[in-house]
């Protein structure tokens, strides 16, 4: 199963790149998980859009098309989605054939503070319903106190978070098997 992961933090330093770095080594046999760059995809403008989609915009549908699944890893801005994923996700949304559709869907993040992530995991799940996608409703990887659960080199040192990730990783597979 090939999986593509996006940060939702643009952040060099960000928790949840390292948690996405984290869940490309715990993934389970059979599944390889690529990581995707969002950090040149442009505001969005639907004139842009109309004219024709910038070669960044093109690059990243068809990554998507071509994983099975998609694993979303993002911070909470100010109680929701942070703009420049939400700008990322509003692009894959536009015609022509958003690479959403019928796309399994996986969903963590990773805060500093204690409630790890949970209102923006809702909106999210909100906006990928509205893309026709199949979101993995359980587990839910909320992983709070962050900085307590990455040493220095950026690496998971937390034994039960990590366990959570494997988790998640294996109910999109389990979810792949149902959905097709």
């Amino acid at each position: 199963m090939n999986v593509l992961g996006i940060s939702g933090s643009l952040r060099q330093g960000s928790y949840n790149s390292m948690a996405l770095r984290a869940a490309q080594k715990l993934a389970p046999q059979g599944m390889k998980l690529d990581i995707a760059d969002i950090s040149r995809i442009p505001m969005y403008n639907d004139d842009v859009r109309a004219a024709g989609e910038p070669a960044e915009v093109a690059a990243l549908k068809a990554q998507i098309r071509a994983a099975d699944a998609v694993l979303l890893v993002t911070p909470e801005y100010n109680f929701s989605i942070p703009g420049v994923l939400k700008n990322t996700l509003d692009w894959m949304s536009r015609p022509p054939e958003p690479p959403f559709d019928g796309k399994v869907v996986g969903i963590m993040g990773a805060s500093p503070g204690p409630v790890g992530t949970a209102r923006v995991q809702y909106d999210l799940r909100k906006v990928l319903v509205f893309m026709n996608s199949f979101t993995v409703n359980k587990p839910e990887v909320f992983i709070s106190l962050a900085q307590t659960k990455f040493n220095a080199q950026g690496e998971l040192t937390d034994e039960p978070t990590g366990k959570f990730i494997t988790d998640l990783l294996v109910a999109m597979q389990n979810l792949k098997k149902r959905v097709g």
